[in-house]
């Protein structure tokens, strides 16, 4: 890893401090976690921020789709407040147990020579690595991942237990002697939080079978009943546990500067300001033999002069 000039690591912020998994490993850094953000007072919250956007430059908050939608509107408000691109909302679709995972493999990566627009970016792509899903006693109430008739009709039989995926791919199986589900082709731990329900089959079948090269436990996410919509269930989540191999593979995607604020990324859309690349019409501006510079020098210059071709760009305040 780089040994660049000493920096302050970007901060990496959670809803709520069940989403602040224990550090991975000694580099690990610790979560500031934004407590209670939608019942405190505005101007508490404005100066928590502020404070953390002071001290680390950048603030990315990881939070799950399944916070209340208060949590969102306050911190969307305090973001306009602030009027700063320097606060990231990244909401990936995962379970509330892989937000917790993403967020602390984030949290190893703040300890490296990663830039906050790299950082913030690294999340999309390692969002792709992680396999999370969970044991159900239930799917009557499951709206995440699709159910057929069959499967709300077992729902009832006392007893049933389901097998589900919800990332990368949606899967669900009903708990029996030929229950399989297809998981990782690659060497990943899985972190284990026990709900209401026992969790052998998770640790007994389902580790065995994805060949996990660790196993931890971990408390179970208060988003998670509502997440499952069940609280009868056992979460599981499989991940890359090592920092070197996060390292590696955010490192080896090629990096560019966002057009809109100039910070590094990596891919296509900026977690900060949320720009996307421009379009250019290549007959904007004098196009033709002779005319004027392509779509892309107009693309390369258009920092100098925004008014220069036909800029078509979608920005949105999410990630």
């Amino acid at each position: 890893m780089g040994d660049g000039e000493p920096r302050v690591p970007t901060a990496i912020a959670v809803t709520s401090a069940d989403m602040a998994l224990p550090p991975q490993d000694e580099r690990t850094l610790p979560a500031a976690v934004l407590q209670d953000v939608d019942r405190r007072p505005l101007d508490h919250v404005l100066a928590e921020l502020q404070t953390l956007v002071d001290q680390c430059g950048h603030v990315i908050v990881v939070c799950s789709e399944a916070v209340p939608a208060g949590v969102e509107r306050r911190l969307h408000t305090v973001r306009a407040l602030l009027e700063t691109d320097r606060i990231a909302l990244f909401r990936p679709p995962l379970p509330p147990l892989g937000i917790a995972v993403l967020a602390r493999q984030l949290r190893q990566l703040a300890s490296c020579d990663l830039g906050p627009g790299v950082l913030a970016s690294a999340g999309r792509l390692l969002t792709h690595y992680i396999h999370a899903g969970a044991l159900l006693g239930s799917v009557a109430r499951l709206d995440r991942v699709p159910v057929d008739l069959k499967a709300h009709a077992r729902s009832w039989v006392p007893g049933s237990q389901f097998g589900v995926v919800a990332h990368p791919e949606p899967q669900l199986v009903r708990i029996g002697a030929e229950a399989t589900l297809s998981g990782p082709e690659f060497g990943t731990s899985l972190l284990v939080a026990k709900g209401q329900l026992p969790s052998d089959w998770v640790t007994g079948t389902l580790a065995p079978a994805w060949r996990v090269q660790g196993l931890r436990e971990a408390a179970l996410p208060a988003e998670s009943s509502g997440w499952w919509g069940t609280g009868r269930l056992t979460e599981f989540c499989a991940y890359l546990p090592d920092l070197s191999v996060l390292y590696q593979l955010v490192t080896s995607v090629r990096q560019d500067a966002c057009h809109w604020c100039g910070i590094d990324v990596i891919g296509d859309r900026c977690v900060f300001c949320s720009a996307t690349p421009p379009v250019y019409d290549d007959d904007a501006g004098g196009g033709g033999r002779g005319g004027g510079a392509s779509g892309r020098d107009r693309a390369l210059g258009h920092r100098r002069d925004p008014a220069l071709g036909r800029r078509r760009e979608r920005r949105a305040l999410t990630g």
